[in-house]
């Protein structure tokens, strides 16, 4: 008990310090590794170590890990927790590791700890935290605005283009979900005038938990008849809302999309309860990311058409305006007709 009260107080003093490194701005260029690629370190921290999506990302690490010879690895939290995501980090960093990268909780909650890490000389590469300050890049499989278009442009398909419909996210501080579903509902004011976002909830929250997902689902069909479609950026938004469809005899009537693995919508896309499901495959986002950190260790040229060695991250592009963004061409959709295709 003893101990753990003052690691919490440690990593609280920690926070508190690291505080002001947030507005410091880093040159990659002075995070050029001295020693050889076999004696590196990398450790890739996810949102947790349980999700599926997850579990598939540490797929990459280990390809990585084989492909380089360079010692990688994956480690979070046991759940989707920003003060255990710190800890995490505060962890690795107290090994001396060369790099890490983040999948962020909320990265508002993080900077502290990131900002520790880079004034000591540890790098930072992050996946969807394009907000994320303390981080010497952040790369995505593509542009936010374009897949909350993607997702949106689905889910109008399956309601006609017209009805009631409500955004679902993992968590409400998780920046990148928020801005696809932001970008999703601009793209359906613009686009689909018969469409209407439901103004008394018009954000529903699941703490990336798939019961939770389930029982919001099955509570907002409940409460509002006519709600007819749930825009989803957790990648458990869609099987649980489709388990709610099915569970209230609202197939056909009622639809869900957002993005999601194979394995875990098989069901209810073969037998018609969801159209799609959109996807960029984690196990390249968890490869991609290694690369990124492995490129600033040796000192390459971070530039437009960066080739981070996996599948649609072959030629990366800073987002407009950005100097820290970099975006590739890596989603993909997902159907009936090539949901066995994948293998995950």
């Amino acid at each position: 008990m003893k101990r753990n009260f003052v690691a919490l107080l440690a990593l609280a003093a920690a926070l508190v310090v690291a505080a002001p490194v947030a507005a410091q701005t880093y040159d990659p260029a002075q995070f050029k590794s001295s020693k050889p690629e076999s004696a590196w370190k990398i450790a890739l921290v996810p949102k947790d170590a349980t999700n599926a999506w997850f579990v598939r990302m540490e797929t990459g690490v280990k390809q990585f890990a084989k492909d380089t010879g360079i010692n990688a690895f994956q480690k979070g939290p046991p759940k989707t927790d920003a003060a255990m995501q710190a800890q995490v980090i505060e962890d690795l960093i107290a090994q001396n590791v060369d790099a890490i990268c983040v999948v962020p909780v909320d990265p508002a909650a993080i900077e502290p700890v990131l900002g520790e890490a880079l004034s000591k000389g540890i790098v930072v590469i992050t996946h969807e935290g394009a907000s994320q300050q303390n981080t010497l890049y952040d790369i995505e499989a593509f542009s936010n605005e374009g897949l909350g278009q993607s997702i949106m442009q689905e889910l109008a398909k399956m309601m006609g283009e017209k009805g009631l419909y409500t955004t679902m996210v993992g968590n409400v501080t998780n920046a990148s979900h928020n801005e696809w579903a932001d970008a999703g509902v601009a793209y359906q004011k613009a686009h689909y005038p018969n469409m209407t976002l439901l103004a008394a909830e018009p954000r529903v929250e699941i703490m990336d938990n798939l019961d939770t997902a389930y029982q919001r689902a099955k509570e907002l069909f409940k409460k509002y008849p006519d709600l007819k479609g749930i825009f989803g950026t957790s990648s458990l938004s869609t099987p649980g809302s489709a388990r709610a469809i099915e569970e209230l005899g609202l197939k056909g009537k009622a639809f869900v999309t957002s993005v999601g693995l194979p394995n875990e919508n098989k069901v209810s896309l073969k037998n018609g309860t969801v159209d799609a499901v959109l996807l960029w495959d984690p196990k390249d986002a968890g490869y991609a990311q290694l690369a990124m950190a492995a490129a600033v260790l040796r000192g390459e040229k971070i530039a437009n058409g960066l080739d981070l060695k996996a599948p649609g991250w072959t030629s990366m592009q800073f987002a407009p305006g950005s100097t820290k963004v970099l975006q590739g061409k890596g989603w993909i959709t997902i159907t009936k007709d090539n949901v066995d295709s994948f293998g995950f």
